[in-house]
């Protein structure tokens, strides 16, 4: 059945100007972005399936261009469509972590983290560089690894700081396993990296492991 003939109540696009893109579940959402579907499946069936055969909506967003082109529907116009909306989405929260305090805003810090590395193959090590008032300076790469490890040199990470004036610091990696609870090795690399920033009076506020669909925090776990 295709969608123009549903209750105009219904249909997805329609749905989102008179209730909110919130009020949409992710097949509405993604069939808006698909816009058509293929013979004999409409827009938001093959946005179901599509949800289903990647497993999630974050996969699916973290998918190579060979595994999306797979897919029946799908090629590289809506692949790169897809990858400029996922940027569009971590600059625009670049954006706000720049104009508030990353403490007041975990959740936004999270997201962007998840959009960043939380699907990357090989483990990543990203800083964040924060002023006094725990206002973003800057976003760095510092380190990238295997599968399974990263080397990470806290002198690097010190030296980086102190080039930025960072006032503290947050820190994070992905696991490419999909499995965010901290490793023992993770732990201790924190408390290393704790101990030499305050040598030179910086604070490092949390450190996150990082998957596609989790960010677990050292702070709430009163690790730090």
């Amino acid at each position: 059945m295709s969608i123009a003939s549903w209750p105009e109540s219904e249909r997805p696009r329609e749905k989102l100007l008179s209730q909110g893109a919130a009020t949409l579940n992710d097949s509405e959402l993604l069939a808006i972005f698909l816009r058509t579907g293929i013979k004999g499946v409409n827009a938001v069936e093959l946005a179901r399936r599509l949800l289903q055969e990647f497993g999630s909506l974050s996969a699916l967003l973290a998918a190579p261009l060979p595994a999306f082109k797979a897919k029946r529907g799908l090629g590289e116009a809506k692949y790169a469509q897809l990858m400029a909306c996922t940027e569009l989405a971590r600059r625009a929260l670049s954006e706000q972590l720049k104009l508030g305090d990353a403490l007041s805003s975990p959740q936004q810090v999270r997201d962007y983290l998840r959009l960043s590395i939380g699907r990357r193959e090989v483990e990543t090590f990203v800083v964040i560089f924060l002023s006094a008032q725990n206002r973003l300076i800057e976003v760095e790469e510092v380190f990238k690894g295997t599968l399974t490890e990263t080397r990470v040199y806290p002198r690097e990470v010190l030296r980086r700081a102190l080039r930025h004036n960072a006032a503290a610091l947050i820190i994070a990696h992905n696991h490419p396993s999909g499995v965010s609870e901290p490793s023992s090795a993770d732990r201790v690399l924190t408390d290393t990296l704790k101990r030499a920033l305050e040598l030179v009076d910086i604070r490092l506020l949390d450190h996150f492991v990082v998957t596609g669909g989790h960010a677990e925090s050292f702070a709430e776990r009163g690790w730090l």
